[in-house]
């Protein structure tokens, strides 16, 4: 009989249609657990092992507390770290370095890449050339300001390594998440709308967040295709390598330690261009 319309073919249609959901639904659930498994291997390998990526520009004052509150976390919960600080040339690189090998000779696992002008510049670009550096199988960027709390960085870490997400952000719009201090509303309303506007590319509740992160292995999904204009890496990660399952992690965004904020109209211009 003639199914091409009327009754049958919507009998049809939504058979198909309830097939395809049941086949995606199996795909992710498998997908989920091979990452699952694949955690599991790693842990078992003594592969649980994290590359910290700390892009900076004049952070000087910053470096050393960052670094020892750090690695006073990781080392409480037993989790090899190391820390890649990518400066940029400025005023304060001199500085930067010294103190990064201060560190180093201290005992902390910290190495530091000075990129000279003609290298290139902009956060994004340094980000990259530390997880290229980066000896561990899992990438996690932070910022240098202290607004990103170093004690969360396992907390962020973990769905990764455990193999239930492909990408986890720190994010201040999920329940415990939020602002550790009076934010303009010019601001929140800027930061609302910025999340709004990157929906349609990414279903993350805080697209804006430099706080991230990401294995190897999915990151290599992107390679070659990254647009590295602007600020916002995680979320250009997000969508070139096809992250999925996302986890938002909530946590508390600090004020800027010491220093000067980095963001201007330009970066929300190149937001915009971004997306």
């Amino acid at each position: 009989s003639d199914v091409s319309s009327g009754p049958a073919a919507t009998v049809v249609i939504q058979c198909n249609i309830q097939s395809l959901l049941q086949h995606t639904s199996r795909m992710a659930g498998s997908n989920l657990r091979s990452r699952a498994r694949e955690g599991e291997a790693d842990k078992k390998a003594g592969k649980m092992a994290l590359s910290v990526v700390v892009p900076t520009y004049n952070e000087t004052e910053n470096i050393r507390p960052l670094c020892e509150r750090l690695f006073k976390k990781v080392k409480a919960i037993n989790l090899e770290t190391e820390l890649i600080i990518v400066d940029d040339e400025s005023t304060g690189s001199e500085e930067t370095e010294k103190i990064a090998k201060q560190l180093a000779a201290e005992g902390h696992p910290v190495r530091i890449h000075c990129r000279k002008r003609v290298e290139g510049r902009g956060l994004s670009s340094a980000v990259l050339l530390g997880f290229k550096l980066a000896a561990h199988p899992y990438l996690l960027c932070m910022d240098a300001d202290l607004q990103h709390e170093p004690e969360s960085v396992p907390d962020i870490a973990q769905h990764v390594m455990e193999g239930t997400a492909e990408f986890s952000v720190g994010s201040r719009h999920v329940d415990g998440g939020g602002v550790g201090f009076e934010w303009s509303l010019l601001r929140r309303l800027v930061s609302r709308g910025a999340t709004m506007l990157a929906w349609p590319v990414a279903a993350c509740s805080d697209p804006m967040s430099g706080f991230f992160c990401v294995s190897k292995k999915v990151l290599q999904r992107g390679d070659g295709r990254f647009n590295l204009i602007g600020f916002k890496i995680g979320l250009e990660i997000m969508v070139r390598c096809r992250c999925h399952p996302i986890k938002d992690v909530a946590i508390t965004f600090q004020e800027r330690a010491a220093g000067e904020s980095k963001l201007s109209a330009k970066q929300y211009k190149l937001y915009l261009e971004q997306l």
